[in-house]
């Protein structure tokens, strides 16, 4: 009896093994459309600012170089937990590419993104570290910019059986020197789709 028991038991572990579906790679192109925030819309989100920001001429410094820029607060105000540096990752790696601006890692807003910078100089106290290669004192550059914004999401139905969902990314760069805003960009996506799906 036993035995019967544990052949059931690998026949039935077997089926649903066969039944499951095997993972793949799913890429933009064919990833399914949600009611929520996905990677199209984020990525859409991005190159909209950053085509808008470059084509502005906000960041062509005066006399050549590159801005310095420091990531201010991006508030998500939506019924969704997402990380925001979903949208300002693209959008930094994109101005990198640029040549107009380079991203300090050593203010933001809420603190440091890498504390290292600050860690390392602690290392001048420390006679076991080579001091000559420990970074000098001066040489941390303050940011010129700061790219903020906020992530905004409205709900409404147009009739009893459908629902639009529309998110609006707004972002602002700053020049921290006189506090202008130096160019602000708004992008739009709506989706339209039944009551029954969620877009948390």
């Amino acid at each position: 009896m036993k035995y019967f028991t544990i052949i059931a038991v690998v026949l039935v572990g077997l089926i649903f093994t066969g039944c499951a579906t095997k993972p793949q790679y799913v890429s933009t192109k064919d990833a399914p459309i949600t009611m929520g925030l996905d990677r199209k819309d984020f990525e859409k989100a991005a190159d909209d600012a950053v085509k808008d920001l470059l084509s502005s001429g906000a960041m062509d410094k005066k006399g050549g170089g590159r801005y310095v820029v420091a990531m201010g607060r991006v508030v998500n105000d939506t019924t969704q937990r997402i990380d925001t540096s979903m949208l300002t990752k693209k959008i930094r790696i994109a101005l990198l590419k640029s040549g107009k601006a380079v991203m300090t890692t050593a203010v933001a807003a809420g603190g440091p993104e890498d504390e290292m910078t600050k860690e390392v100089r602690k290392l001048r106290a420390d006679d076991d570290f080579k001091q000559s290669t420990i970074a000098k004192k001066g040489t941390i550059y303050a940011p010129d910019m700061s790219l903020s914004g906020k992530i905004i999401q409205r709900n409404g139905s147009p009739n009893s059986d459908d629902q639009v969902v529309e998110y609006y990314f707004q972002l602002t760069m700053t020049q921290l020197e006189t506090g202008l805003a130096f160019w602000e960009g708004e992008s739009t996506i709506g989706k339209m789709g039944s009551n029954d799906s969620v877009s948390w």
